[in-house]
């Protein structure tokens, strides 16, 4: 199948007072349709960066190099007419804070039939009883159409924003950090609506998070992104159960495992904070951090190496299982 999404060797820099600030460097993904990726890693590692990306909806005077196919055009060469009409209708986005996605004095039937409208030409009172209808798809009960913003909880606002980007019956829809800010039950709802949409309608998702077991309950594979780079990339839950990436280890053993009280005795987690990107360390940018470092990790720069078939790691030890089990027992 030809990709929903295809990134090769993205490079984005942002310009600021400091000069230039590598944020993204030599990303690529490809997604087809009905599949799901998870991208994770801590706050400032370049995932809303690349979501954003995909749309061009990176601040003026950002530098962006490479190539990102979406339904085979490149977003990058589209000139503004085409890349109108490929957001919404090609790829949507859904991001964390509906709040401030959401304009507080519309009504939300309003705000969900908009697209519509301006993508398809349809008739106000038919795209409103096509928005409706997105409503009750997301389990929002049609007499809310004629609420506002403010008048719904924090889940059902989520539930707003992913029927608005099913409007246009886009192939690839990104959710960036959208479950962030819900309680645990009603992410769980959220999830699960998520999952059963892609069954459903065979788009592609990319996730965006930096809670490893979230993407893992979720997403067919995860990409772990550390200082604007991919780390690893494979079958969800082998990376999140058995990853080859100190880095990815270190994010899935940061989430305690319920009634395990030797994880609550001895908590795991990640020493340090990520490297400033206009000062990142040589060789690899995690070294400073890695518990099982050698003396070469400083000195080189390691791409992916595969660990097998779909599976690789940007680690010396990638294919070394004992190492892996060096540092379990280290822990």
């Amino acid at each position: 199948m030809t990709p929903v999404l295809d990134i090769e060797d993205l490079h984005i820099t942002y310009r600021g007072s400091r000069g230039a600030i590598p944020a993204v460097r030599g990303v690529s993904l490809t997604l087809r349709p009905g599949e799901t990726l998870g991208l994770a890693g801590e706050s400032g590692c370049g995932k809303s960066t690349v979501a954003a990306a995909v749309l061009r909806l990176l601040p003026p005077g950002t530098e962006v190099t490479g190539r990102i196919g979406l339904g085979g055009e490149d977003v990058l060469t589209m000139g503004w007419g085409r890349l109108r009409a490929v957001r919404w209708a090609g790829a949507a986005i859904v991001f964390q804070g509906a709040m401030h996605s959401l304009n507080p004095v519309q009504r939300i039937v309003r705000q969900i039939a908009e697209p519509i409208v301006l993508h398809e030409g349809a008739e106000r009172r038919a795209a409103e009883e096509r928005a409706v209808q997105l409503m009750e798809s997301v389990g929002l009960p049609a007499w809310r159409a004629r609420s506002y913003p403010h008048e719904l909880s924090g889940g059902q606002r989520q539930r707003v924003m992913i029927a608005m980007a099913l409007a246009c019956s886009p192939e690839l829809i990104i959710a960036d950090e959208a479950t962030t800010a819900l309680d645990v039950m009603i992410q769980a709802q959220v999830l699960r609506l998520l999952k059963s949409l892609v069954a459903e309608r065979h788009i592609a998702l990319v996730m965006i998070s930096h809670d490893l077991s979230v993407l893992t309950d979720t997403c067919d594979r995860l990409a772990v992104m550390y200082a604007g780079r991919i780390v690893e990339s494979g079958p969800a839950r082998e990376v999140f159960d058995a990853g080859r990436h100190p880095y990815a280890r270190g994010l899935a053993g940061a989430f305690p495992t319920v009634g395990d009280p030797a994880g609550r005795r001895r908590p795991r987690g990640l020493a340090g904070d990520p490297p400033d990107p206009t000062e990142l360390p040589g060789g690899c940018p995690f070294h400073p951090r890695c518990p099982v470092a050698m003396e070469a990790c400083a000195v080189t720069d390691v791409a992916l190496l595969p660990v097998r078939d779909g599976w690789s790691a940007a680690c010396l030890r990638a294919a070394d299982e004992t190492a892996v089990a060096a540092e379990e027992g280290a822990r």
